[in-house]
């Protein structure tokens, strides 16, 4: 045994070397090859190199024949990078879906804003929806909110501009702009049969999300506008500052909530559903779900109802289906707006990006609500006159004019306790007698006609009215104190 452990080297040794000289051999015999098949490649031309590495992309060899012929033919010098991002840009078009889309570095930096601490604009979630811009949501406490703005409003036109066939990051640039600067929109509203005109003069819209306040008998209101960085943490601190003054019972507040992001909406949810229950779920085309359960450590431990109304959209609504089936919170308003895709957005070196839809969410029950909202199972709407269009300060209404907006400030006149007789739009001289009564009233100057500080005051007092009687508040205050102990 112990000769055959001495030989053992040495035949490995010999074995070593063999194994080199081949090796070596190999080695140059490649070279050799590829030498020759190199020469024959540059000999019979560039069919033959291209042969070798089949394009893996064949469906795209019309999109590079075009491009490289107007390169090289169009009459005019062409922008390259623009032919690339409207190639990017009609991709993305042709997915026919509102929630996806391309962004240049302009667009896209309004977009990375849209969830930071501020911006300069108006202040509405908008999207596209079949080659129009339509309103999500105003912000609460924003210049389109106080302008008079609504859910599922139709942009027709931005300074004079048609707005029709632009992307919504589109329409966004043309809305935004410096704080004090104005911009001119035509707005389509169902039920009126005249284009709204508004001039709205931009503003810093902080991304300021929660709003918490307490109302009689131990019952707090917090309203969530939206779901950004840190509206999770901005909650959080509401609830303490609520309790700290004895709450008994929470009217979560979502209405006119347009969405934001998922992981902020899936957090908030948990506050309020028992550890280990279902928050939503996420499908992907291929099926597949992943399952979000609440990892709350401290479940609220008080009664809570929520509010949703048709401005309510994406992130609230997951928040609002969630409490709803996975622990029996009532929901009450009006049914939501019904968007129950979630997207994803993917940047680029030159600071472009594009968002694409990347799966559909499902309630805890496996419900897509996607376009057909969320019924309360409370339905309460808001007074009529919390519907009324806005009126232009700019725009004098005087006697013997006729209009949709006369209609509109004589509703307004008549909610306001001044009664401007038979309300048909037309500027008499019962409408002047109620004006003149209500500049009285106001401390304005009585001039019998509607502008600037009249109309002003005229939609102020209309709004604190709408606070006052808000019918929907109300109910959720009424169920609350039958379940506070």
């Amino acid at each position: 045994m112990e000769e055959e452990n001495q030989k053992q080297p040495k035949e490995a040794g010999k074995f070593i070397k063999i194994k080199k000289f081949t090796f070596i051999m190999g080695i140059f015999l490649v070279i050799f090859l590829t030498a020759g098949i190199t020469t024959i490649a540059l000999t019979f031309g560039d069919e033959k190199v291209e042969s070798l590495a089949p394009d893996k992309h064949s469906e795209f060899e019309k999109l590079y024949s075009t491009y490289d012929t107007i390169k090289d033919n169009y009459y005019e010098e062409i922008d390259q990078d623009k032919l690339v991002d409207g190639a990017i840009n009609g991709m993305i078009k042709a997915l026919d879906d509102p929630y996806s889309a391309y962004m240049d570095k302009k667009e896209a930096s309004s977009f990375h804003e849209s969830i930071s601490s501020s911006f300069e604009g108006i202040g509405a979630e908008i999207q596209e929806q079949d080659g129009q811009i339509m309103v999500v949501s105003p912000i609460k406490g924003s210049p389109a909110e106080k302008a008079g703005v609504k859910p599922n409003d139709i942009i027709l036109s931005v300074d004079g501009k048609s707005v029709e066939g632009l992307s919504s990051s589109e329409a966004v640039l043309k809305i935004r702009g410096e704080k004090g600067t104005k911009v001119d929109l035509s707005i389509s509203r169902a039920g009126e049969q005249e284009p709204i005109e508004l001039t709205i003069k931009r503003d810093t819209i902080p991304i300021e999300t929660v709003y918490a306040e307490m109302l009689d008998d131990g019952v707090a209101k917090i309203q969530v506008t939206s779901f950004s960085e840190h509206t999770v943490q901005e909650l959080k601190t509401a609830l303490e500052e609520m309790s700290k003054k004895d709450m008994k019972g929470l009217v979560l507040d979502l209405r006119g909530n347009p969405g934001g992001l998922l992981d902020q909406a899936i957090e908030m949810a948990s506050l309020f559903i028992p550890n280990g229950k279902v928050v939503l779920q996420v499908e992907e085309r291929s099926g597949k779900k992943e399952v979000y359960k609440s990892e709350n450590d401290g479940e609220l431990k008080i009664p809570v109802v929520v509010l949703i109304d048709d401005g309510s959209a994406s992130a609230s609504e997951i928040v609002a289906a969630a409490v709803s089936e996975s622990a029996d919170i009532p929901l009450i308003g009006v049914k939501s707006f019904g968007k129950g895709t979630v997207q994803t957005a993917q940047d680029f070196e030159d600071g472009s990006n594009f968002k694409y839809t990347a799966a559909k969410w499902l309630t805890p029950e496996g419900n897509w609500i996607h376009k057909k909202g969320i019924k309360p199972d409370i339905n309460v709407k808001l007074p009529d006159y919390a519907s009324l269009p806005y009126i232009s300060p700019d725009k004098e209404l005087k006697a013997s004019d006729s209009s949709s907006e006369v209609k509109a400030a004589e509703e307004m006149l008549k909610e306001a306790g001044h009664d401007p007789g038979k309300i048909d739009g037309f500027f008499d001289e019962a409408t002047t007698n109620a004006v003149i009564a209500f500049q009285k009233e106001q401390k304005i100057k009585e001039t019998g006609t509607i502008k600037d500080d009249t109309t002003v005051k005229l939609m102020q007092v209309i709004r604190e009215k709408i606070l006052k009687n808000d019918t929907q508040v109300k109910k959720a205050v009424e169920v609350l104190k039958k379940e506070i102990k």
